[in-house]
């Protein structure tokens, strides 16, 4: 074989095994990864009839964009977005899971498209990560995950998926 053949023969090898993996790639994104982002998940109507006082209020643009990691200790963590104007003080806001557990934010601030993450494993706050420091899972499938106001007004419900 000639060197030019050798050499076209390489060339077509490399457009061939980029476009193969920039294939699985953006597949992958498509399929898997984008189950995390919030425009594939999306915060779901109460799937019963909420309790007096706890009908859901959108006047706030918050939300529970993502619950990752459900039912593994390590890894479960909540992001609360704020996809507002100005600033949001969520402090003493709750959020709930059905069997009763419940957390409640410290002094915390949200700006415009700001979120901030809430482990369930113990450890030191930071400005966008918050500990819950539960010794168990609390985020099961199919469950639904309530975020409260510090007057117990419902201002955002997620589904686990």
């Amino acid at each position: 074989m000639d060197r030019r053949k050798l050499i076209q023969y390489l060339l077509l090898n490399v457009f061939v095994s980029a476009s193969v993996t920039g294939g699985i790639l953006f597949w992958y994104d498509r399929n898997y990864r984008a189950v995390s982002q919030p425009a594939v998940i999306q915060p779901v109507a109460l799937a019963s009839a909420p309790a007096p006082g706890a009908e859901l209020q959108e006047d706030i643009p918050v939300k529970i964009s993502s619950v990752i990691g459900s039912g593994v200790l390590t890894s479960e963590v909540v992001i609360v977005k704020f996809d507002g104007e100005g600033q949001l003080d969520i402090t003493s806001w709750q959020l709930k899971d059905e069997d009763g557990n419940t957390y409640t934010f410290p002094k915390v601030t949200l700006y415009p498209s700001g979120a901030v993450q809430v482990h369930t494993v113990a450890g030191t706050d930071t400005v966008i990560d918050l500990y819950w420091g539960i010794g168990e899972g609390v985020w099961n499938s199919g469950e639904e995950a309530r975020l409260f106001d510090s007057q117990g007004n419902l201002r955002a419900v997620y589904k686990v998926p």
